[in-house]
């Protein structure tokens, strides 16, 4: 096994080993699995949007591997072998209901673990989750109050990724008419077309931190609507990171595309 620095997925199953009843824990480590690049073993080269991934039967079932960097995979087969570099959540998508599960790291580095089938289902089902769109009219806002702890630190981590997506989102505390309370993440000039991704985010964000769906509502909001003027003054604020408009967008790489997404031999 290679002495290398840990990755986040080394740390998030580290911790998880040292408390494994934590469910905290556990739903950290599946959230580094599902945004992380993972590096799937091939059979052989991909064939546009066709994968062909190796697959090893072991006595706890079937499963594909994958590698948190390219390295520990060269070190696994040995040398240089076919494979795609896939977010987590598309390969979950892909395994789910195919009953195989997913061997992570095996045999070079801390990280190593079997997750049977029924574990790559459960996270294709929980990413595949969204908001549902409702009416409703905030009365009042108030200082957010009485929400996990992680969920704070989720929202801020996914909407670090979001660059150009927003100017910003806000959280707070909501009373609508009629009496209910709950919680609002709104979202400041969100970039046209931009909504269902920043809902995702928001989605997997409470789903990760143990927060039950529902329990936040999602809008959008321009800077200068007073709603927003006035949920600014008690919201906690997170601010997306400016796009670099000078960036040329990389090549699509299988399963990058979300109108193509990728298919399994």
């Amino acid at each position: 096994m290679a002495d290398e620095m840990m990755t986040l997925l080394d740390a998030a199953h580290a911790a998880l080993s040292a408390d494994p009843e934590n469910e905290a824990l556990r739903l950290r480590f599946y959230e580094r699995l599902a945004d992380g690049e993972m590096f799937l073993l091939l059979e052989r080269e991909a064939e546009g949007q066709v994968l062909d991934p190796r697959v090893f039967d072991l006595e706890a079932g079937s499963f594909v591997l994958v590698f948190d960097r390219e390295e520990r995979l060269a070190e696994f087969t040995g040398g240089i072998a076919p494979y795609a570099a896939l977010p987590g959540r598309v390969i979950a998508g892909l395994l789910k209901g195919q009953g195989i599960g997913l061997g992570v790291n095996l045999g070079v580095a801390p990280s190593e673990m079997l997750l049977p089938a029924e574990a790559m289902d459960w996270l294709a089902e929980a990413l595949a989750q969204g908001p549902e769109e409702t009416e409703a009219t905030p009365e009042q806002f108030h200082p957010p109050g009485g929400l996990p702890d992680g969920l704070v630190a989720g929202l801020d981590a996914k909407l670090a990724r979001a660059g150009g997506l927003a100017s910003g989102a806000l959280l707070a505390a909501v009373t609508y008419r009629g009496g209910r309370r709950g919680h609002m993440l709104a979202f400041l000039d969100a970039a046209e077309g931009a909504e269902a991704a920043l809902a995702r985010a928001a989605s997997e964000a409470l789903v990760f931190s143990g927060v039950e769906a529902g329990e936040i509502d999602v809008a959008f909001l321009h800077s200068v609507d007073p709603a927003a003027v006035s949920m600014a003054r008690v919201a906690l604020r997170f601010d997306l990171p400016v796009a670099d408009p000078g960036a040329r967008p990389a090549p699509a790489a299988p399963g990058m595309d979300p109108d193509k997404p990728p298919r399994l031999v």
